[in-house]
């Protein structure tokens, strides 16, 4: 919970009412919730200008837990269910009420911390590609910032559909943007001339994950500029007419979840703070250049 913005300082934990779930509802018990840059970036102000936030605000926009209450009307799910998804802004949380439509059953081999950090960057992965059309077999896609945790989603979905993928990262990620099936490169000046060596006959599409010289690199390796898309690029995109992309899908989150139980897709490493030390969470993901993801642990 946050009564202002700032720092990592200004969390705090709070005692506030259990919740009840409503018609077509579950109440589910969280065992672990999801630490993102977007909850870095709405702690601090980034969006004040957007929206003006009621204080005091609770953060927190993916879960893992159990179901332990039923609203009206809930059909093919059960208390004591295992379950995964979204939840904007109150995850942060012992419980969270959620639609019962929305949730994504955990399959029994994933632990909950996996859990709790795959519905963010599994369902912006899937939708981003989907607009961009960034899985079709036989294409060449670039993927900017491929070993954060979307972009090792990225990396894998676009391998599974049959995309020859570039991801950029440092030199110290290369090997592992190999493991997933991609062709590393080095960014940062001379990025465009590197891919091109890679790739003489060209792009078709880019992914960007990261913002400032990402975009002109984009722009200048692709030409259809509808298969060009950024998660963060907002005036970039705005700008130069590509797409400003990702968003939720539960049943693009159940694909990505089934491949996860299957073993076609894995997850990078993830990193548990318990719940009162969300600020140090919040420190860790603000650093910046964190390859897997940081979860709180609940209960």
């Amino acid at each position: 919970m946050i009564d202002g913005y700032g720092g990592p300082e200004v969390l705090r934990l709070s005692e506030v009412p259990v919740p009840v779930p409503g018609p077509g509802q579950v109440r589910i018990r969280v065992h672990t919730a999801g630490v993102n840059p977007v909850d870095v970036k709405l702690r601090g102000g980034y969006f004040s200008a957007l929206a003006q936030a009621q204080f005091p605000l609770r953060l927190g926009n993916e879960y893992a837990g159990v179901v332990d209450q039923l609203g009206d009307r809930v059909e093919d799910i059960a208390v004591g269910d295992e379950v995964l998804g979204s939840a904007t802004g109150q995850c942060y949380a012992d419980w969270v009420v959620i639609e019962a439509a929305d949730t994504v059953a955990k399959p029994t081999s994933m632990d909950w911390d996996v859990a709790g950090g795959i519905a963010t960057v599994g369902q912006t992965a899937y939708t981003a590609l989907t607009q961009i059309g960034g899985g079709n077999a036989g294409d060449t896609l670039l993927v900017h910032a491929a070993a954060g945790g979307v972009g090792t989603m990225a990396v894998q979905i676009a391998r599974l559909w049959g995309t020859t993928v570039i991801g950029t990262a440092s030199d110290r990620n290369h090997d592992y943007l190999r493991s997933l099936g991609a062709i590393p490169v080095v960014y940062g000046p001379g990025l465009v001339e590197r891919v091109r060596e890679i790739a003489p006959q060209g792009l078709d599409a880019a992914l960007d994950l990261i913002g400032g010289a990402a975009t002109a690199a984009s722009l200048e390796l692709v030409a259809d500029r509808d298969r060009i898309g950024t998660t963060i690029d907002t005036e970039g995109a705005e700008k130069y007419g590509f797409h400003r992309v990702g968003g939720r899908t539960t049943p693009g989150l159940r694909q990505v979840v089934d491949w996860y139980r299957t073993g076609a897709v894995k997850m990078p490493s993830v990193t548990v703070y318990p719940l009162d030390h969300a600020a140090a969470a919040h420190r860790h993901v603000e650093a910046g250049h964190t390859q897997g993801k940081v979860v709180l642990q609940v209960r």
